[in-house]
């Protein structure tokens, strides 16, 4: 049987609207192969940079680096040593006089000019997935409405439909997804930054894919349009034509990191989040708005001190590396990198040498987007247990995400019931960040 005719029985079938990886699994994915034309540009740099200048014009991006599970501050950047609930982690000197970071953070610790660190983010939510949606959305869960990823919602704003990539990106794992903004908003996953996206690779010519999107785009209006499912239609059509247009294009050649150098592979670290570092930075660079590479491990509630140094040795020099490159490309000025989880760890050690659930107490790390950088926002108390001053509640950060991206995290974005949602649920900018 053709791939053709195969295709019209599937669309056929009583399997519904076809699903974006089994769509793109049938048609083949054709034809990126302008890349193997010798059309494109020599110079990745040089072209992406023109490339993102016209799409994004003055506009923003952010990098979010998700510590799933909850990282320690303490075991991080706010080090208590000597002290009850200190363990053994020691405090190093930064580039900064007076700011001092946990042990195991050197590559971090160089580039602290340019970090502001929040010690006092405070919050109620100590479950991971009440809080991971809440750090990602700016509401807490409810049972009436998905609220968007802010990232979602970055893009919704931020980027025009005449852009091939993806508007936001999640690499190493799933995030939340784009709620009520729909399916053209949702984030693109890549699980591995080293390989090409599953199910972009050209497995048939230009002219035979373009000519299957047709024959599904009138199966579709001669099929489920006709029968109530034109709804359903449509969001598949901007699914599939949003999809589409983005393997054709030669800017896929952002995802190939072997253009890179050695050099700078070996700087981000040759691991899967280092890798996703340096991808970001590509994808910031083609005109992506918003980023986020996933590090999983951070729930630590036995051996915290060991399993965070591990971590560590590749977060590290990732997000330090990270930081230098941007700021080396003249992006820095313009993308936020926030480095953050959804709590922290209790200061007082459990039986098992870990550290178990806290959102009372816990720090987050800025850098980036008009950020001011070599400060510390907000303390703790000499046990770790309480906001000593300068409390930041998690809206008070996501406005401030929004401030940077200059985006209004006040304005009302209309859910398809007519329900007036805003980008963020309350806070403000918190203001020592930019002055």
């Amino acid at each position: 049987m053709s791939a053709d005719r195969e295709l019209v029985q599937v669309a056929m079938s009583g399997e519904g609207i076809i699903g974006r990886r089994h769509f793109l699994r049938r048609i083949g994915l054709g034809a990126a192969g302008l890349a193997a034309s010798g059309a494109l540009p020599v110079s990745f740099t040089d072209w992406m940079a023109l490339q993102a200048a016209e799409i994004r014009k003055n506009h923003r991006a952010c990098i979010l680096l998700w510590m799933s599970g909850g990282p320690s501050q303490i075991e991080t950047f706010d080090p208590k040593p000597g002290t009850e609930h200190g363990g053994e982690t020691k405090a190093i000197a930064t580039s900064v006089p007076g700011i001092s970071i946990a042990e195991g953070w050197v590559q971090t610790a160089k580039v602290m000019n340019e970090i502001t660190l929040i010690r006092s983010m405070t919050n109620k939510e100590g479950n991971h997935q009440r809080a991971t949606y809440q750090l990602h959305t700016g509401y807490v869960p409810s049972a009436t409405i998905k609220h968007p990823n802010l990232g979602c919602s970055v893009a919704n704003e931020l980027n025009g439909s005449q852009f091939d990539l993806p508007h936001i990106v999640s690499i190493g794992g799933s995030t939340i997804g784009a709620g009520f903004l729909g399916a053209a908003l949702e984030p693109f996953l890549v699980q591995n930054p080293e390989k090409p996206p599953e199910n972009t690779e050209p497995r048939v010519p230009v002219g035979r894919f373009r000519r299957r999107l047709k024959l599904l785009d009138h199966l579709e209006s001669a099929g489920f349009e006709k029968v109530g499912g034109y709804d359903r239609v449509q969001d598949h059509r901007a699914l599939y034509s949003q999809t589409s247009k983005m393997i054709l294009s030669p800017q896929m050649r952002a995802f190939n990191l072997s253009e890179e150098s050695e050099a700078i592979r070996s700087a981000y670290g040759k691991n899967a989040f280092g890798q996703g570092c340096l991808l970001a930075r590509r994808l910031v660079q083609a005109g992506v708005t918003f980023v986020e590479v996933r590090s999983g491990g951070w729930d630590t509630h036995q051996q915290s001190h060991e399993k965070v140094g591990k971590l560590a040795s590749t977060v590290d020099p990732a997000f330090a590396t990270l930081i230098g490159d941007l700021k080396a490309h003249g992006m820095l000025d313009s993308t936020l990198v926030v480095w953050m989880g959804e709590f922290g760890r209790t200061p007082k050690i459990n039986p098992n040498a870990g550290r178990d659930h806290f959102p009372r107490a816990f720090n987050v790390a800025l850098a980036g987007g008009g950020v001011k950088g070599g400060h510390v926002i907000g303390r703790t108390t000499p046990d770790a247990m309480d906001v000593m001053d300068r409390p930041v509640v998690v809206p008070d950060l996501l406005a401030s995400i929004c401030h940077s991206l200059k985006i209004d995290p006040n304005k009302e974005v209309m859910t398809p019931v007519g329900r007036p949602i805003k980008v963020v649920d309350g806070g403000k900018p918190v203001k020592e960040l930019f002055v």
